[in-house]
């Protein structure tokens, strides 16, 4: 696995995602990577991301890890598809353009939980990702996001 993870090479007007955000130091902190041909993300959840029964997750977590891991996934992939090294310059950066989520089972907050991303297209500004959540050995959730580039000129409004 690198040692930087896509998050680490978003620039600083974009790095404050609650789930992604280097700079939010009170969001979840995803970290994801290339393993092969696959972008991987694991996180531990903290106890207060409890659902409605005691020692399981929240949807909202749920798909915040598949929304968030899926962003940087795109970014990873289009960097890719340019031949380029993640971090250069203009900065390739993507938001959720649709999101859907399947709850298999539900998830455990005991444990490492990994977030697995499939890239299916890479088309223009339009990466889909398909990803699953696991605890253990067991698929607790499946997403497919659509993201969308961010145009270069996109802070210049605020």
């Amino acid at each position: 696995m690198a040692d930087k993870a896509f998050q680490d090479y978003y620039p600083d007007d974009f790095a404050h995602c609650y789930g992604c955000g280097r700079l939010n130091k009170d969001g979840l902190q995803l970290k994801s990577y290339w393993e092969g041909d696959e972008t991987v993300c694991r996180y531990q959840p903290r106890p207060y991301y409890t659902g409605g029964f005691p020692g399981f997750g929240y949807g909202g977590l749920v798909a915040s890890l598949l929304d968030c891991h899926g962003t940087a996934s795109a970014a990873a992939a289009k960097y890719r598809e340019e031949g380029r090294e993640m971090g250069t310059e203009p900065a390739l950066r993507f938001v959720t353009a649709s999101l859907k989520v399947d709850f298999i089972a539900p998830t455990p907050i005991d444990g490492v939980l990994e977030v697995r991303g499939k890239i299916e297209e890479v088309k223009g500004r339009k990466v889909t990702v398909t990803e699953t959540l696991s605890a253990g050995d067991k698929i607790v959730a499946r997403g497919e996001l659509i993201a969308v580039m961010i145009p270069e000129n996109f802070m210049d409004g605020k």
